[in-house]
Protein backbone atom coordinates (compact mmCIF):
# COMPACT_ATOMS: atom_id res chain seq x y z
CA UNK A 1 0.00 0.00 0.00
CA UNK A 2 2.75 2.46 1.11
CA UNK A 3 4.58 1.76 -2.17
CA UNK A 4 1.51 2.31 -4.04
CA UNK A 5 0.65 5.36 -2.77
CA UNK A 6 4.70 6.42 -3.44
CA UNK A 7 4.02 5.72 -7.15
CA UNK A 8 0.86 8.12 -7.47
CA UNK A 9 2.82 10.69 -5.60
CA UNK A 10 5.78 10.11 -7.96
CA UNK A 11 3.53 10.25 -10.84
CA UNK A 12 1.18 13.03 -9.76
CA UNK A 13 1.60 16.21 -11.82
CA UNK A 14 2.20 20.11 -10.49
CA UNK A 15 0.22 23.03 -10.80
CA UNK A 16 2.65 26.34 -12.04
CA UNK A 17 0.74 29.30 -12.85
CA UNK A 18 -2.14 26.96 -14.06
CA UNK A 19 -0.19 24.93 -16.05
CA UNK A 20 0.18 21.16 -15.26
CA UNK A 21 3.72 19.21 -15.77
CA UNK A 22 4.67 15.86 -15.09
CA UNK A 23 8.09 15.26 -14.05
CA UNK A 24 10.48 12.59 -16.09
CA UNK A 25 12.82 11.71 -12.47
CA UNK A 26 12.33 12.23 -8.80
CA UNK A 27 10.04 13.87 -7.23
CA UNK A 28 8.75 17.58 -7.82
CA UNK A 29 9.84 20.55 -5.82
CA UNK A 30 8.51 20.73 -2.24
CA UNK A 31 6.14 17.99 -2.26
CA UNK A 32 4.63 16.11 1.25
CA UNK A 33 6.96 13.06 -0.48
CA UNK A 34 9.90 14.46 -0.51
CA UNK A 35 11.39 14.16 3.08
CA UNK A 36 8.94 10.79 3.02
CA UNK A 37 11.32 9.63 0.74
CA UNK A 38 15.06 11.31 1.65
CA UNK A 39 14.60 9.82 5.03
CA UNK A 40 13.58 6.47 3.39
CA UNK A 41 16.91 6.46 1.08
CA UNK A 42 19.68 8.32 2.86
CA UNK A 43 18.80 6.07 6.29
CA UNK A 44 20.75 3.30 4.03
CA UNK A 45 22.78 5.49 1.55
CA UNK A 46 24.28 7.76 4.76
CA UNK A 47 23.32 6.94 8.14
CA UNK A 48 23.97 3.37 8.13
CA UNK A 49 27.27 3.94 6.37
CA UNK A 50 28.20 6.41 8.60
CA UNK A 51 27.52 4.67 11.70
CA UNK A 52 28.89 0.96 10.61
CA UNK A 53 31.72 2.11 8.18
CA UNK A 54 33.05 5.46 8.25
CA UNK A 55 33.45 6.22 12.44
CA UNK A 56 35.07 2.64 13.05
CA UNK A 57 38.11 4.55 10.49
CA UNK A 58 38.34 7.69 11.82
CA UNK A 59 41.07 9.25 13.77
CA UNK A 60 39.02 11.41 16.71
CA UNK A 61 35.11 11.76 16.89
CA UNK A 62 32.38 12.77 14.32
CA UNK A 63 28.70 13.08 14.94
CA UNK A 64 26.47 13.07 11.99
CA UNK A 65 23.27 15.30 12.12
CA UNK A 66 19.99 15.25 9.12
CA UNK A 67 16.85 16.08 8.06
CA UNK A 68 15.39 15.10 5.07
CA UNK A 69 18.10 15.71 2.70
CA UNK A 70 19.86 18.24 4.51
CA UNK A 71 23.23 17.03 6.88
CA UNK A 72 25.79 18.50 8.68
CA UNK A 73 28.49 16.55 9.83
CA UNK A 74 31.12 17.48 12.54
CA UNK A 75 34.96 16.18 13.40
CA UNK A 76 37.00 17.04 15.77
CA UNK A 77 40.06 16.02 13.29
CA UNK A 78 40.36 17.67 10.73
CA UNK A 79 42.12 14.81 8.56
CA UNK A 80 39.36 12.41 8.90
CA UNK A 81 36.86 15.57 7.66
CA UNK A 82 38.90 15.94 4.44
CA UNK A 83 39.12 12.22 4.22
CA UNK A 84 35.13 11.92 4.44
CA UNK A 85 34.95 15.10 2.05
CA UNK A 86 36.58 13.13 -0.31
CA UNK A 87 34.67 9.82 -0.14
CA UNK A 88 30.78 11.46 0.22
CA UNK A 89 30.60 12.11 -3.91
CA UNK A 90 31.74 8.80 -4.16
CA UNK A 91 28.93 6.80 -2.18
CA UNK A 92 25.98 9.06 -3.27
CA UNK A 93 26.98 8.73 -6.69
CA UNK A 94 26.78 4.92 -6.40
CA UNK A 95 23.20 4.94 -5.94
CA UNK A 96 22.76 7.63 -8.40
CA UNK A 97 22.12 10.48 -6.06
CA UNK A 98 24.77 14.07 -5.95
CA UNK A 99 25.64 16.52 -3.57
CA UNK A 100 25.06 20.16 -4.39
CA UNK A 101 28.34 22.07 -5.32
CA UNK A 102 27.87 24.88 -3.99
CA UNK A 103 26.03 23.81 -0.75
CA UNK A 104 28.82 21.21 0.04
CA UNK A 105 31.95 22.43 2.05
CA UNK A 106 34.29 21.82 4.56
CA UNK A 107 34.03 24.69 7.50
CA UNK A 108 36.54 25.89 10.31
CA UNK A 109 34.48 25.80 13.58
CA UNK A 110 36.53 25.09 16.79
CA UNK A 111 35.73 27.12 20.02
CA UNK A 112 37.63 30.54 19.36
CA UNK A 113 40.15 30.96 22.01
CA UNK A 114 39.60 32.82 25.36
CA UNK A 115 38.93 36.33 25.27
CA UNK A 116 37.70 38.22 22.38
CA UNK A 117 39.44 36.63 19.33
CA UNK A 118 39.90 39.12 16.22
CA UNK A 119 38.11 38.41 13.46
CA UNK A 120 40.79 36.85 11.14
CA UNK A 121 40.67 34.30 14.27
CA UNK A 122 37.12 33.52 14.65
CA UNK A 123 35.60 30.55 12.96
CA UNK A 124 33.44 30.54 9.78
CA UNK A 125 29.90 29.89 9.69
CA UNK A 126 27.44 27.88 7.93
CA UNK A 127 23.96 27.63 7.25
CA UNK A 128 21.40 24.69 8.25
CA UNK A 129 17.61 24.33 8.36
CA UNK A 130 17.13 28.22 7.70
CA UNK A 131 19.92 29.10 10.33
CA UNK A 132 23.21 30.49 10.17
CA UNK A 133 25.03 29.17 12.98
CA UNK A 134 28.40 30.76 14.60
CA UNK A 135 29.99 31.43 17.57
CA UNK A 136 29.46 34.52 19.42
CA UNK A 137 29.68 36.28 23.13
CA UNK A 138 27.02 35.16 25.70
CA UNK A 139 26.30 37.73 28.17
CA UNK A 140 29.10 36.06 30.79
CA UNK A 141 31.60 36.74 28.67
CA UNK A 142 32.11 32.93 26.86
CA UNK A 143 31.89 31.70 23.95
CA UNK A 144 28.70 30.24 22.55
CA UNK A 145 27.75 28.72 19.67
CA UNK A 146 24.52 31.06 18.25
CA UNK A 147 21.62 31.08 15.28
CA UNK A 148 20.17 33.88 13.37
CA UNK A 149 18.01 33.90 10.62
CA UNK A 150 19.69 32.63 7.35
CA UNK A 151 19.58 35.95 4.92
CA UNK A 152 18.02 33.81 2.03
CA UNK A 153 15.28 32.60 4.78
CA UNK A 154 14.79 36.32 5.56
CA UNK A 155 14.51 37.75 2.35
CA UNK A 156 12.55 34.91 1.03
CA UNK A 157 10.08 35.34 3.69
CA UNK A 158 9.87 39.50 3.61
CA UNK A 159 9.16 38.73 -0.74
CA UNK A 160 6.24 36.20 1.00
CA UNK A 161 4.63 38.83 2.87
CA UNK A 162 5.09 41.48 0.42
CA UNK A 163 3.37 39.10 -2.49
CA UNK A 164 0.53 38.14 -0.36
CA UNK A 165 -0.09 41.83 0.65
CA UNK A 166 -0.13 42.69 -2.72
CA UNK A 167 -2.75 40.28 -3.95
CA UNK A 168 -5.14 40.95 -0.58
CA UNK A 169 -4.51 44.80 -0.43
CA UNK A 170 -8.15 45.18 -0.95
CA UNK A 171 -9.89 42.56 1.63
CA UNK A 172 -11.10 44.18 5.04
CA UNK A 173 -8.19 45.05 6.96
CA UNK A 174 -9.68 43.29 10.38
CA UNK A 175 -9.31 39.98 8.00
CA UNK A 176 -5.44 41.21 6.30
CA UNK A 177 -4.58 41.79 10.31
CA UNK A 178 -5.52 38.55 11.07
CA UNK A 179 -3.66 36.72 8.44
CA UNK A 180 -0.24 38.48 8.73
CA UNK A 181 -0.83 37.91 12.79
CA UNK A 182 -0.43 34.47 11.50
CA UNK A 183 2.09 34.34 9.38
CA UNK A 184 4.41 36.57 11.98
CA UNK A 185 3.35 33.41 14.57
CA UNK A 186 4.41 31.09 12.41
CA UNK A 187 7.46 32.77 11.52
CA UNK A 188 8.67 33.63 15.35
CA UNK A 189 7.28 29.89 16.35
CA UNK A 190 10.36 28.70 14.21
CA UNK A 191 12.92 31.29 13.89
CA UNK A 192 12.11 32.56 17.76
CA UNK A 193 15.48 30.92 19.55
CA UNK A 194 18.01 32.52 21.56
CA UNK A 195 19.99 35.35 20.46
CA UNK A 196 17.85 35.64 17.30
CA UNK A 197 15.92 38.80 18.40
CA UNK A 198 17.28 41.57 16.28
CA UNK A 199 16.72 39.60 13.00
CA UNK A 200 12.99 38.53 14.69
CA UNK A 201 12.70 42.44 14.99
CA UNK A 202 13.35 43.17 11.19
CA UNK A 203 11.02 40.59 10.07
CA UNK A 204 8.70 42.69 12.04
CA UNK A 205 9.40 45.85 11.07
CA UNK A 206 9.60 44.59 7.38
CA UNK A 207 6.33 43.23 7.33
CA UNK A 208 4.87 46.65 9.39
CA UNK A 209 6.66 48.10 5.98
CA UNK A 210 5.15 45.90 3.52
CA UNK A 211 1.43 46.01 4.85
CA UNK A 212 1.43 49.90 4.92
CA UNK A 213 3.21 50.33 1.18
CA UNK A 214 -0.36 47.85 0.30
CA UNK A 215 -2.41 49.38 2.12
CA UNK A 216 -1.26 52.93 1.35
CA UNK A 217 -2.16 52.13 -2.50
CA UNK A 218 -5.60 51.05 -1.92
CA UNK A 219 -6.44 54.44 -2.79
CA UNK A 220 -4.92 56.80 -4.99
CA UNK A 221 -5.86 60.03 -3.02
CA UNK A 222 -5.52 60.62 -0.33
CA UNK A 223 -2.51 59.04 0.47
CA UNK A 224 -2.38 57.19 3.47
CA UNK A 225 0.86 58.89 6.33
CA UNK A 226 3.06 56.96 8.53
CA UNK A 227 0.92 58.79 11.42
CA UNK A 228 -2.47 57.33 9.65
CA UNK A 229 -0.77 53.90 10.10
CA UNK A 230 0.60 54.28 13.50
CA UNK A 231 -3.19 54.91 14.68
CA UNK A 232 -4.50 51.72 12.71
CA UNK A 233 -1.79 49.51 14.54
CA UNK A 234 -3.26 51.08 18.07
CA UNK A 235 -6.78 49.36 17.12
CA UNK A 236 -4.89 45.96 14.78
CA UNK A 237 -1.53 45.43 16.43
CA UNK A 238 1.00 42.74 15.05
CA UNK A 239 2.18 40.39 17.92
CA UNK A 240 6.02 41.39 19.11
CA UNK A 241 8.62 39.84 18.21
CA UNK A 242 9.17 37.46 20.86
CA UNK A 243 12.13 34.34 20.65
CA UNK A 244 9.89 31.47 21.52
CA UNK A 245 12.14 28.94 22.10
CA UNK A 246 14.39 30.97 24.62
CA UNK A 247 17.21 29.32 26.80
CA UNK A 248 17.29 32.30 29.60
CA UNK A 249 12.97 32.32 29.62
CA UNK A 250 13.19 29.03 30.19
CA UNK A 251 15.99 28.78 32.66
CA UNK A 252 13.92 31.93 34.43
CA UNK A 253 10.93 29.39 34.60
Amino acid sequence: MLLRLIGKWLNAGVMEEELVSYPEAGSPQGPVVSPILANAYLHYVLDDWFHKDVLPRLQGHAFLIRYADDFVIAFTDEQDARRVMEVIPKRMSKYGLAIHPDKTRLVPFARPPRGRASRAARPGTYDFLGFTHFWGMSRQGNWVIKRRTASNRLVRAVASVSQWCRRNRHLPIAEQHKTLCQKLRGHFAYYGVTANGPQLKSFRTAVLRVWYKWLARRKRKPYPNWAWFLRLLKRYPLPPATPVHSVCRAAKA
